[in-house]
């Protein structure tokens, strides 16, 4: 098996088992909070936690990760996500809801570096392979739709006072594992690469100022942050309509599937079919999403929904992510990188955030109307991409 190859294949390894975790997180940090807060209205605040500490990691992962190497990154990071998971258990046996959200808070630290395993799977590929490189990364998320929605309902009620509390002593063993799969990669840092040191990087200013820069950061930020806001309100609002925990778990499960599985073709798809088009496909999904919820509330509607909302996430993340490497040098990796991922994370903390007072104040109905705004930008920013490229 070549490098490239083997560091793809351990790539998509993490992702699943990061993945793993965070959907196990979706599907239970809210009714979790539910639990252990007074005011309802701050029951998806743990995954507003979680946000915040990823977008607040974003640039100091990139840099950290461009001095010492991928492999120190995200296996450092993986021991705090441990950490994280083992704090969010002992805050549900000892009911504290503060305790509760610095476990996800740690989580999220982790998943400032995790969220870079597209990023090196991309630097790591040639420029024409660079779309397959991160689908089959993503790709590795097809087993986080399995694992984590069902690792949450097997171990629920293993201690039966204390719902989830087991599940999130089981994530313990999740980054374990992520760990030791990270420890195999061979990915050189920039200080290995003679080309890299040589030439003069341009200042974030000038690269941000990009058009498809710019494009690329807008697709991704509110393809992500509409994902988050719906799937974020979800588990509350099944819960307000009377669907038990186990179709909630059966819907997350379905969503995750939708979010990794088109990742084993939509590199394909984008270099068959261009990056806008890819774009506006996503946008379309998401619509989907928003028309089938506002249509009712059943658990196969819910389902549904779900489902289309992970194909859009998919595509527009993908297609973005391609279009944003197009924009910047080797060199100039880490700040391009992190700052992307600042501006998208900043959002999807403030999606989670206002997701569950919309949820509670106003209802299911507003929450999804809520969302179209966000989709019409992602229409807009691909379409300037086209027109761009057309002139």
């Amino acid at each position: 098996m070549s490098t490239f190859a083997r560091n793809v294949s351990l790539l998509a390894v993490g992702q699943s088992l990061m993945m793993t975790a965070n959907s196990l997180i979706v599907a239970t940090a809210p009714l979790v909070g539910l639990s252990l807060v007074a005011n309802k209205s701050l029951a998806t605040f743990p995954i507003v936690a979680l946000q915040v500490a990823t977008l607040l990691t974003s640039i100091p992962a990139a840099h950290l990760m461009q001095r010492f190497g991928r492999r120190f990154g995200f296996g450092g990071a993986g021991i705090i996500g441990a950490v994280g998971a083992a704090t969010a258990a002992w805050a549900i046996s000892e009911q504290s809801f503060m305790l509760f959200m610095l476990g996800t808070f740690l989580v999220g630290v982790f998943n400032g570096f995790g969220n870079h395993f597209r990023f090196a799977a991309a630097d790591a590929a040639p420029p024409e392979q660079r779309s397959t490189a991160v689908s089959l990364v993503l790709a590795g998320g097809i087993v986080a739709a399995v694992a984590g929605p069902t690792l949450a309902r097997t171990t629920r009620e293993l201690v039966a006072t204390q719902p989830f509390v087991a599940s999130y002593a089981a994530l313990v063993g999740v980054f374990v594992l992520l760990v030791i799969s990270v420890a195999f990669l061979r990915i050189p840092t920039d200080g290995q690469d003679p080309i890299v040191t040589s030439i003069k990087a341009r200042d974030l200013r000038t690269i941000i100022r990009q058009p498809r820069y710019i494009s690329a950061v807008l697709c991704a930020t509110f393809g992500y942050a509409t994902m988050t806001f719906l799937m974020t309100a979800t588990p509350l609002a099944m819960n307000k309509h009377g669907h038990p925990f186990a179709d909630t778990a059966s819907v997350i499960q379905w969503h995750i599937l939708g979010m990794f599985a088109p990742s084993l073709a939509t590199g394909w798809l984008v270099r068959r079919f261009g990056i806008v088009a890819i774009l506006l496909v996503g946008a379309a999904f998401e619509g989907c999403a928003v028309a089938i919820n506002l249509g009712g509330t059943s658990v196969f509607q819910f389902r549904l929904a779900l489902l289309a909302l992970g194909v859009g996430w998919n595509f527009l993340f993908i297609a973005a992510t391609t279009l944003l490497t197009e924009t910047y040098a080797s060199q100039e990796r880490a700040r391009a990188q992190g700052f992307n991922d600042l501006v998208v994370f900043s959002a999807v903390a403030a999606a989670a955030l206002s997701a569950g007072a919309l949820q509670h104040q106003f209802g299911w109905r507003t929450v999804n109307l809520a969302a179209l705004p966000m989709l019409a930008i992602i229409i807009v920013s691909a379409l300037r991409v086209r027109a761009a490229r057309l002139a």
